[in-house]
């Protein structure tokens, strides 16, 4: 089949096409960065770096996730811009203008971070390819389909090894630059090329059930496969930070927090520096024997390294409470919906920030807000005199309550208020 090239109409329509794109983007770059200088941010951005140093906040930070459902606030019908790289922008500028309406303590910055490059050799990653079984519906159910289903296929296991890209993160920076730099200033940002929750990749890797059956079946093939994930892990970290190139991630919600550990020398950053954030979902079933023993005591040669840790997300806590207190340089504990609250005030006290995660079906849901202001009340209530912030995420519909997050972001941090 051929193609024929586009006429000369076609490419000026292309052009002016573009042009409009670019100036939205422009406007849109203008107003962020009007958000980010309203004095409200700097309120913000104290609020989480006094929690995150277990200093009294004026009031626990409330921040909300809706990212998996960002299609129904923000339309793909409705983002004007066709081209990717722009539309991409249009999305992510519009997105932060929602936080601002929704009123949560999203701190806006005032720079535009562009990630810095590196090439992986193999390009897949571990040599082998991580697959899964889709239900054929968008948004539908999937399945694993592990690439280690024998012994010998741990053979093919390759470690991954990192190589900065200088020329691709110089084209990106200056791209971006170009655009709107001159409106909101473009920053270089780089970290660990891979992230800590070696149970996720295993599952990936392996099957989730299969990695679940190894301890028990096969439990040397599950220990071979954590030292592999870790040393992988630790060998990426050295790469990037032998560049020199590491900035710290203590902005942003969460675990925005004061500069960690000690002065850089000479300006260069290391992983003391840095924020780790990591937990062990794939492992909610697991006993707190089998889950220090396959997972914990893999993780923590990589806590080690950082200047602080958050762990958890979405499991279960209850009956782990210890071996997350024996991590090292734990400063947030994540205690989600399921995790027995009281049992982690108990244990943690004052020592550690609780992330109190919300239940999202519980938010989402119910028609009646009543009991989503009983139950950040009771939390709330139960909490003072903690230090603690209230998360929202995982949000995967809002199942046509538009409103329901401003209504909920505004009764959290009422809740946080009375009992600041």
């Amino acid at each position: 089949m051929t193609v024929e090239a586009p006429t000369a109409v076609e490419k000026r329509t292309r052009m002016r096409g573009e042009a409009r794109e670019r100036d939205l983007i422009r406007s849109l770059a203008d107003r962020v960065a009007e958000l980010a200088a309203e004095p409200r941010m700097a309120a913000i951005r104290r609020r989480w770096r006094d929690v995150n140093a277990l200093r009294r906040p004026d009031r626990a930070p409330v921040w909300c996730m809706p990212r998996f459902c960002t299609h129904e606030l923000i339309p793909p019908a409705t983002l004007a811009c066709h081209t990717p790289w722009l539309r991409n922008l249009e999305q992510q500028f519009k997105f932060l203008m929602l936080k601002r309406e929704i009123d949560d303590d999203t701190p806006i910055e005032p720079h535009f971070p562009v990630g810095a490059v590196f090439d992986v050799d193999p390009p897949n990653t571990w040599g082998v390819a991580i697959g899964h079984i889709d239900s054929g519906r968008v948004g539908g159910a999937w399945a694993f389909d592990p690439p280690l289903k024998t012994e010998a296929d741990f053979e093919r296991l390759r470690m991954p090894r990192y190589t900065y890209n200088e020329a691709r993160t110089h084209e990106k920076l200056g791209l971006h630059h170009d655009l709107f730099g001159d409106l909101l200033p473009v920053t270089l940002a780089c970290g660990p090329p891979l992230h800590s929750i070696l149970c996720n990749w295993a599952a990936k890797l392996r099957g989730l059930e299969q990695m679940m059956l190894d301890m028990v079946l096969a439990p040397e093939w599950l220990h071979r496969l954590m030292a592999h994930l870790r040393d992988a892990v630790l060998a990426g970290m050295e790469q990037v930070a032998a560049t020199g190139l590491l900035t710290p991630n203590t902005e942003g919600a969460m675990y925005g927090s004061d500069p960690i550990g000690p002065a850089p020398a000479a300006g260069i950053h290391t992983y003391k520096n840095c924020w780790c954030a990591s937990n062990a979902q794939e492992c909610d079933q697991i006993s707190p024997a089998m889950w220090e023993e396959f997972c914990l005591d893999y993780q923590k040669p990589i806590f080690a390294r950082f200047g602080l840790v958050g762990y958890g997300c979405c499991e279960n806590l209850t009956h782990k409470i210890g071996g997350v207190l024996s991590i090292p340089n734990l400063r947030m504990f994540v205690s989600s919906a399921w995790t027995d609250l009281d049992k982690v005030i108990e244990a943690v006290g004052t020592r550690y920030c609780i992330m109190w995660r919300q239940k999202a079906s519980d938010v989402v849901f119910p028609d009646d807000t009543a009991a989503i202001e009983r139950h950040l009340e009771d939390g709330t209530r139960r909490l003072r005199g903690h230090y603690y912030q209230i998360v929202l995420r995982e949000l995967q519909t809002l199942a046509g309550h538009m409103d329901r997050l401003h209504v909920w972001t505004r009764l959290a941090k009422e809740a946080a208020a009375r009992h600041a």
